[in-house]
């Protein structure tokens, strides 16, 4: 039975991370030794969705996984964060997705992607799982594009229609609709995926609002830049929201951490430019751990981080958790 607290639902996609830790990245033909290997569970679709579990937040993820070891130990280990599982469906013919991973010294990285039973996600699955977790006003349904376009369209629509907050993340950004991008309440590229929006390389502070005319009945753009934080773009203009400044172990799985957070505080009824704020913080504490999962932080890590920037005084209202801490 639906709870009567608001939820946030993932539509996305379930990976297994294989890493290697690396000097330096290779170039196009260059292939680079002394390497450190780790495997991690990932997918953004997962990633978001453990993000905002790790907060507080009522979340289900809607998704595909094969009937494989890397599927079932991915269902394992989102059910462990908290995450709701139900409506991860299980396809026999598909292997999961698998995410190919280079992170260099300075904590960059690659990333090629197989996509596996992420590709198969239906647009008939993902509305019938919609219908069945009672997705209604006031829910926040978060949506990837490592799914079939027309399956991300199709979850949009259908929260629309239902009142629920949508939040599109274009990763990657290729095969975007101009529906696509009128059904997001809060678009969450980053700054390349920007530029692929709109088709030519610009600051953030200028396609932010050129994205934004594309959302229908107005909106927000959320486009992050990095280590220098993030850019809100709205109705009353572009605001810059800078990221702390901390040792960078990681970036893999920063973006998915602020997606997370950023519907978490939705969720919870937070303004967008305080769930923003929270977002960008959350994501300056993932990159300090390895791992896509593993750094991303707990409500209670948040809090400190946000009382600790702002002198002890917190910044805004702080979260009302609406399930039990997983970590």
């Amino acid at each position: 039975m639906r709870s009567a607290l608001t939820c946030v639902i993932v539509v996305g996609s379930v990976n297994v991370d294989l890493v290697a830790t690396v000097d330096h990245l290779p170039s196009p033909g260059e292939t680079v030794t002394g390497g450190r290997f780790a495997q991690h569970h990932g997918g953004k679709g997962g990633n978001q969705a453990v993000a905002a579990a790790r907060l507080g937040a009522s979340t289900s993820l809607v998704g595909a996984v094969g009937a494989d070891d890397h599927g079932t130990g991915a269902r394992a280990a989102l059910e462990a964060e908290g995450v709701d599982v139900t409506e991860l469906r299980i396809l026999p013919d598909k292997a999961t997705g698998v995410a190919l991973i280079l992170v260099d010294a300075r904590g960059e990285n690659s990333i090629a992607v197989a996509g596996g039973a992420n590709t198969a996600l239906e647009r008939g699955h993902v509305r019938e799982s919609l219908e069945r977790l009672g997705t209604e006003a006031g829910d926040v349904v978060l949506v990837g594009h490592e799914i079939p376009a027309v399956t991300a369209i199709e979850a949009l629509r259908f929260a629309k229609a239902a009142g629920a907050i949508t939040v599109f993340n274009p990763a990657p950004a290729t095969d975007v609709g101009s529906e696509t991008l009128a059904l997001s309440d809060v678009l969450t590229p980053n700054e390349r995926e920007a530029a692929q929006l709109v088709g030519r390389e610009d600051d953030p502070e200028t396609l932010g609002p050129e994205l934004l005319a594309r959302i229908a009945g107005g909106g927000h753009v959320l486009i992050t830049i990095g280590s220098r934080g993030a850019v809100l773009v709205g109705q009353d203009g572009a605001t810059v929201i800078p990221a702390a400044e901390v040792p960078v172990v990681d970036t893999v799985g920063a973006g998915d951490t602020l997606n997370g957070a950023l519907a978490a505080g939705l969720a919870a009824g937070l303004p967008v430019m305080e769930a923003t704020r929270r977002a960008v913080v959350a994501a300056s504490l993932a990159i300090t751990r390895h791992g896509a999962r593993e750094g991303m932080p707990t409500a209670r890590e948040l809090e400190a981080a946000l009382a600790a920037r702002s002198g002890g005084q917190g910044v805004g209202t702080p979260m009302a958790p609406t399930q039990t801490e997983n970590r």
